[in-house]
């Protein structure tokens, strides 16, 4: 009996109060409960350290990955304060790990303990906490070292407080995220290298040490960079090898404002560098440390700044030629480098993620930084303005011949959509993604009708072809396009044909480019008898002269059909070839059984045709090799071809094999 769904009515409103708030929310915090989720949570306690070591205290974090998937940060700065708030009445850990929006930087823009800060709301170090199985926080500060435990979100114990003769102060936090809350916690190390190597980055002359557990050992690599993003942007026009156009810049200023005319001012500390090179593209974005993977504020300003400067300088110096369009973003973006690290006393994220920043005034004071620099630039550095103009230029009318080029093959391609339709007894499949879709090239009407009925319609289309067609490796070209039957095959299959430019060509029917081929395979699929294999060597032939680069990459196999159906009482075997069925038989010896050859294409049974010839999982295809193709040609060449000797001499040679498939009744 179903149970009576509980009435919405005064009594249905729910408050989640401690640690429930993030335990059973934890995307709303972290923006996911994925393994997403689980890294902003170190990221979030890292940032306390950063925010530490911004300000001047201590310049060393180190970071350690266990095998357990436990993680601990520490840091030398001033140590968290957890003792008694004669303010508020409380315990500062009660504050810092047990109660949502707490926290010592509410007031940066009045000049607080922390002007540029990463941590902003009080969320971060109480939401880990909450979010984790264990939570251990050792501080020292005051001459004291506390120690605390915390178990899924809870205090387990008291606060231990005892003297100590250290002298650094600073914080430990050591801590195993909660799978409770987490649907995986396995943080891979690729993420810790790829976060701290950035802190370290925007973070100039601070220390990161990451120590990653191995068996009992631990593995330990540092970063470092004493200039910040400058000497990141030298690296990365090094190391990815760029071809630089011009020297790196390094360009600051600050500035104050405010959002909006009735809101207050705040400072804003902008940083950046940046240099030109023939394969630009790279562009990061940094505020308050925090890596703005989705840009926000800085882009926008990057992008209006940029085109603006550079448009402005060409206009200037009569760059462009007569009725050109204008530069746009694209043409500027593949050939800057560019790195920014920003900095405010009032920042506005997206969410608790920070991967963006929409502050109104941030933009503006971006757009006004980097429009005047650049225009100062230009006027003293006259070589590489040049320079820079004539990159963006070629950027651009690279850009315009490729959409001109793309407009017209697309062009193409329509009008070839459109032959394919009008291609008669072409049956496609629903699925436009060429990467899954198969033809089958089928033989006569009525193996269409049984593959079709078999087929699964998402991924695979089926082209029939009657009868035999024409033998491609010793007619002409006019010859073979006047073929109907090939030129509508050609059209399917949609790359074109290879042949040579002063060879006279069907009309519609494409230079070959492989860009253009509509099937991830093409499958040949015949009888399993002498006028299929017939067919087969036909169209393979056909291929091989008129598009040999779909054999040579892989795109032409064949299906191989059952040649025995075995049936024992209600199982049915299918053998390949003889030895096949002698094993079979072998199995099934002393059984009661009946044997049959597998009939044509046309006469299966759809189910039949799906489970042996075109299910993926258990059908059999065999991938035309290069080297296959061409011993085909030789031997077709010498069977059908010109050369009746040599014809007369396999046949002396090698006849007697085949005397079991001739029909001498």
């Amino acid at each position: 009996m179903s149970k009576k769904k509980p009435e919405y009515g005064n009594t249905s409103i729910q408050v989640l109060e401690g640690e429930d708030r993030v335990r059973k929310r934890p995307a709303v915090i972290f923006g996911s409960d994925g393994l997403d989720g689980c890294e902003h949570a170190v990221f979030e306690i890292v940032s306390n350290s950063i925010d530490e070591a911004r300000e001047k205290h201590g310049d060393l974090i180190i970071v350690t990955r266990y095998a357990d998937k436990s993680v601990e940060v520490e840091d030398f700065g001033r140590g968290c304060p957890v003792d008694w708030n004669e303010k508020v009445g409380r315990y500062n850990w009660e504050l810092v790990f047990c109660e949502m929006y707490a926290g010592g930087k509410y007031n940066n823009n009045d000049a607080g303990n922390y002007e540029y800060s990463l941590g902003l709301n009080g969320l971060g170090t109480c939401a880990t906490q909450y979010a984790s199985e264990f939570f251990d926080a050792v501080i020292h500060r005051d001459g004291f070292k506390y120690s605390l435990h915390f178990e899924k979100g809870r205090i387990a114990g008291e606060m231990k407080k005892e003297p100590t003769t250290r002298k650094k102060t600073g914080s430990l936090f050591h801590w195993k995220p909660d799978l409770e809350v987490f649907t995986d916690i396995d943080i891979p190390v690729e993420y810790y290298r790829d976060m701290l190597k950035r802190q370290a980055v925007v973070n100039a002359g601070v220390t990161f040490r990451f120590r990653n557990q191995v068996g009992k050992d631990f593995e330990t690599e540092e970063y470092r960079y004493e200039n910040g993003i400058l000497d990141y942007l030298g690296e990365i026009t090094e190391s990815e090898q760029r071809s630089p156009i011009t020297m790196p810049q390094y360009w600051e200023a600050e500035r104050v404002g405010r959002d909006r005319a009735d809101m207050e001012d705040y400072k804003v500390k902008i940083t950046a560098a940046v240099c030109f090179a023939r394969q630009g593209g790279r562009l990061e974005y940094y505020h308050n440390s925090s890596w703005l993977e989705y840009g926000g504020a800085p882009e926008k300003a990057a992008r209006n700044a940029f085109v603006y400067a550079i448009d402005a300088y060409l206009k200037q110096e009569n760059k462009y030629n007569k009725n050109e369009s204008k530069i746009t973003w694209q043409d500027v973006y593949d050939c800057l480098v560019l790195v920014t690290n920003c900095f405010s006393t009032k920042t506005s994220y997206e969410n608790q993620t920070k991967k963006a920043v929409t502050n109104k005034f941030i933009q503006d004071a971006m757009v006004e930084f980097f429009r005047a620099r650049l225009q100062v630039y230009f006027i003293e550095n006259k070589q590489e303005a040049e320079m820079i103009a004539a990159q963006v230029l070629v950027n651009k009318r690279s850009r315009e011949s490729a959409e001109h080029a793309r407009t017209a093959m697309k062009g193409k391609l329509q009008a070839s959509v459109n032959i394919t339709n009008r291609v008669q007894k072409f049956v496609d499949c629903r699925s436009k993604d060429p990467s899954v879709r198969e033809l089958y090239i089928v033989e006569g009407d009525s193996a269409l009708g049984s593959v079709k009925l078999g087929r699964d319609a998402e991924f695979q289309g089926i082209m029939p072809v009657r009868g035999k067609i024409l033998n491609c490796l010793k007619a002409d070209y006019a010859r073979i396009f006047k073929s109907e039957i090939i030129t509508d095959l050609l059209r399917v299959i949609g790359c074109g044909v290879e042949v040579r430019e002063k060879e006279k060509k069907a009309k519609d029917l494409n230079a070959f480019d492989l860009n253009n081929l509509r099937w991830n395979k093409i499958v040949i699929c015949t009888d399993a008898d002498e006028d299929g294999y017939h067919i087969r060597t036909l169209i393979l032939t056909m291929l091989y002269r008129l598009v040999p680069t779909l054999i040579r990459e892989g795109f032409v196999y064949i299906a191989e059909s059952p040649l025995f159906e075995i049936n024992c009482r209600d199982k049915t075997w299918f053998a390949y070839n003889e030895q096949e069925k002698a094993e079979i038989l072998k199995k099934l010896e002393g059984k009661k059984l009946t044997i049959q050859r597998s009939k044509g294409l046309g006469e299966n049974e759809p189910e039949m045709m799906w489970m042996t010839t075109m299910n993926p999982k258990t059908r059999r295809l065999i991938k035309v090799m290069p080297e296959d193709a061409a011993r085909t040609a030789v031997y077709f060449d010498m069977l059908l071809g010109d050369n009746l000797q040599a014809r007369k001499d396999y046949i002396a040679d090698n006849g007697y094999k085949y005397l079991d498939l001739a029909d001498i009744s």
